[in-house]
């Protein structure tokens, strides 16, 4: 489930810093980072430090977008917190996505909407109140951001 805490937290972690230092090459052959990459960046994992960007040409993984970082971070590491204010709504699905495969907390700074992401079954830890539809996420999310 994915769980969302509104609003400034202390304790998480910046997906695009904490990836730089820490992703291990493993975790871009998942096939489920590779189709959020090809979704979000256009490109596609090689092998060792090779992504190639339909974009920007051959890039290393430091060069992934800051979103696509984040999400991988949450998706690998879902013992840990991070901020997914770095996310743009471009990565709306795949947030919710995880949330159905992993239990996952995240902190969010800005109203990031979930309106075509299917059923969504979110934790909005600010008020412990569980959301199933995206209208009631958003009458939530938007009392805190």
């Amino acid at each position: 489930m994915l769980s969302i805490y509104f609003g400034e937290k202390e304790d998480v972690m910046h997906g695009p810093s904490w990836f730089k230092f820490n992703y291990d090459e493993k975790w871009l052959a998942d096939p489920f980072v590779e189709e959020m990459m090809a979704d979000i960046d256009k490109s596609h994992y090689k092998g060792g430090q090779l992504i190639e960007s339909e974009v920007l040409g051959p890039i290393p993984p430091e060069r992934l977008s800051g979103g696509l970082q984040t999400l991988i971070c949450i998706y690998k590491r879902p013992d840990l917190v991070f901020n997914a204010t770095s996310c743009g709504e471009n990565c709306a699905k795949w947030l919710a996505e995880i949330g159905r495969r992993e239990d996952v907390t995240v902190n969010l700074r800005y109203y990031m909407p979930f309106d075509d992401c299917g059923e969504i079954d979110f934790k909005i830890l600010n008020e412990n109140k569980k959301v199933t539809n995206a209208k009631d996420y958003m009458h939530v999310a938007l009392q805190y951001v």
